[in-house]
């Protein structure tokens, strides 16, 4: 073909500048279409010494890698001839239903990720349909959650403590404040060692060093934002519980049996959840006690390193448990389809952590409907292409896994 020069009207098709027209906090939300977009803009929103607590684990870390391996390492087999156009996503979370086998778990310190805290993480669970769970070591209060999240499927989340009447007390709260459920953590006798925060010289409320200075310095937005709101503190317990970052043991009972279990029983009119379950043993004996929900987790590899994934254990624990209780999973999920996964192995709902975190760094509320946004677009279109019309047609038909070695581009 013999060269020429295009016209003006032949270039102009092939020059399309695309105009920014969103700034700031909306311009983020746009560019976000997965949680690796979310997490990417997040990390640049706060300081390093926050980012690494959240995101880090306990010890080496091994945990942490695994939980991601063992989701990646997850096969589908769809059937060809059974896509749907508009799968229903909905389900039924403690007999209630529920428009995604989702959970918002429970975080500490929210606030130190976005001034709104936990507030905002509640209104987002609220209007998206999916409970959120409050934690025993929250910056906002039982009460104010209560409050600024009525009408929504608010649970609190005990750290049962030495002293019964402490917890007597969170409980008459939540009563009082209309929550659902409890749900009694189990896995942490002591804290897990976290070489990232002691190196970082994390504390909660931030200790002024030189160096925690220096790294605040270049998210000078998070700072003002810190320090011109309500003193970052521990907002469900007293004033003597600052003090329990560092001793954690003091106050916490650190020898949980079944028996603790029916005592919440006992004194909670609504279903109990146990948290940090890893093993077929001790799920059993938590319904055995009168556990409504079982939750397999390794705490997103934060205290014991070197377990197994909790979606390894996920399809044992369901088969022992599951026709008597709910079972839940969290530990690494990062995707709709990692849900489609792990609903495929035998849980009724998947438990995030860290990723409604990254929203709240990235935009706050709107942030955290965000995420919970991508989670049911990615989970709608992986049941589209598996053929699931609905979310209890997913099963081992349809789900596997297998031993990889690879690593796992969503490792964190």
């Amino acid at each position: 073909m013999t060269r020429r020069i295009p016209s003006p009207s032949e270039i102009k098709p092939y020059l399309r500048v695309r105009v920014p027209e969103r700034r700031g906090e909306a311009r983020r939300l746009a560019k976000s279409q997965a949680m690796v977009d979310v997490e990417r803009l997040a990390k640049r929103r706060v300081p390093r010494s926050v980012w690494e607590f959240v995101t880090g684990a306990a010890e080496y870390e091994v945990s942490l890698a695994e939980n991601r391996r063992e989701l990646d390492s997850v096969r589908f087999t769809p059937r060809a001839f059974g896509q749907v156009h508009k799968p229903d996503t909905s389900t039924e979370i403690l007999g209630r239903p529920a428009p995604l086998p989702l959970i918002l778990a429970p975080t500490g310190f929210t606030r130190l990720s976005h001034h709104e805290g936990e507030g905002s993480v509640a209104r987002a669970g609220r209007d998206a349909g999916v409970p959120y769970c409050l934690s025993t070591f929250a910056t906002t209060s039982i009460g104010e959650v209560g409050k600024v999240a009525a009408g929504g499927r608010n649970w609190f989340q005990v750290y049962l403590m030495r002293d019964r009447e402490i917890t007597l007390g969170h409980l008459a709260q939540a009563r009082d404040a209309g929550y659902e459920a409890l749900m009694l953590t189990v896995d942490t006798p002591v804290a897990g060692h976290r070489r990232r925060d002691f190196h970082n010289g994390f504390d909660v409320p931030p200790n002024l060093t030189a160096r925690a200075l220096l790294d605040m310095a270049v998210n000078p937005r998070w700072v003002v934002d810190l320090i011109t709101h309500d003193p970052l503190r521990f907002a469900t317990l007293t004033d003597a519980g600052d003090r329990r970052w560092t001793n954690t043991g003091a106050v916490v009972e650190s020898n949980i049996r079944p028996a603790d279990i029916a005592w919440l029983r006992e004194n909670w009119d609504g279903p109990v959840i146990v948290k940090g379950l890893m093993n077929v043993a001790d799920a059993r004996d938590s319904v055995d006690a009168g556990a409504a929900a079982v939750v397999v987790s390794n705490h997103g590899g934060r205290q014991l390193d070197r377990t197994r994934s909790p979606l390894a254990v996920l399809p044992a624990v369901a088969e022992a448990v599951g026709d008597r209780a709910e079972v839940y999973v969290d530990s690494g999920f990062r995707t709709g389809s990692d849900i489609a996964a792990a609903v495929g192995l035998g849980a009724r709902a998947v438990m995030i952590g860290r990723p409604y975190l990254f929203g709240l760094m990235m935009a706050g509320e709107r942030g955290v409907r965000k995420v919970i946004d991508i989670y049911r677009a990615e989970l709608r279109r992986t049941m589209t292409l598996l053929g699931t019309p609905t979310i209890g047609d997913i099963g081992p038909a349809q789900v596997s896994l297998r031993a990889t070695r690879d690593r796992s581009p969503l490792s964190t």
